[in-house]
């Protein structure tokens, strides 16, 4: 999944960043406020982890200005301010999950899973099922039956994309602006070599990638054949 970190703190925001792509995600890390909420102009994410205290414009302006223009991404909010008042003024501006530093990183990694399963489509749980594909997206294990399947970190990124919403039809461009961050340069080939390598590790198992000529790759499952 895609991510827009906006963390001025450099050893914080290099830690996060580390951390969740290590995970399998494509992280943005953005530090000046006013260059982040350009971003969200023209990007979308899948989550948005936002500290208060930036340069150029502040977190809360960040997230009502996201708001006011109807964008429902999840926002994560990081704050050094432990006051009831800055908390509820998070929420009631539209975050939807906040952590007070320091934190604990496992903290954080547990609700940013909870706020992308929610955007995913409300999956109650960190396992994802298609067919008899499994996707654990605490451990980062895949199983197919009873084998499990060593994916690699964009390998695992792109069937969670397409397993997090079975049958929908994704776009190359979609799958790039998801897999890839704006220091990744990469084009449409490069979704074509991960849907291929994917669909190799995947063989045998009651769901597949399917190409939509000229829209883009679903996953099915043979139930739904």
């Amino acid at each position: 999944m895609r991510i827009l970190l906006v963390e001025d703190t450099l050893d914080v925001g290099e830690a996060i960043s580390r951390r969740f792509e290590t995970i399998g995600h494509t992280v943005d890390w953005e530090t000046d406020g006013r260059a982040a909420s350009e971003i969200l102009d023209f990007t979308e994410y899948d989550l948005v982890i936002l500290d208060v205290m930036l340069p150029g414009m502040d977190g809360f302006s960040i997230l009502k200005r996201m708001r006011d223009q109807g964008s429902t991404v999840p926002v994560l909010v990081l704050t050094a301010r432990s006051e009831i008042d800055d908390r509820v003024g998070a929420l009631d501006l539209g975050a939807d999950d906040y952590l007070v530093k320091p934190f604990d990183f496992r903290e954080l990694e547990a609700r940013a899973r909870v706020l992308l399963r929610r955007h995913a489509g409300g999956e109650a749980t960190n396992v994802i099922a298609c067919g008899d594909v499994l996707l654990d997206r605490t451990q980062r294990t895949v199983k197919v039956g009873n084998r499990e399947v060593q994916l690699k970190r964009r390998e695992m990124t792109l069937l969670e994309i397409l397993a997090s919403r079975p049958g929908r039809v994704f776009s190359k461009d979609q799958l790039l602006d998801q897999l890839f961050g704006f220091d990744e340069p990469a084009g449409p080939n490069a979704i074509e070599l991960y849907v291929g390598r994917l669909r190799k590790k995947l063989e045998g198992a009651r769901a597949r990638i399917v190409t939509v000529r000229g829209v883009g790759y679903q996953l099915v499952s043979d139930a739904e054949d």
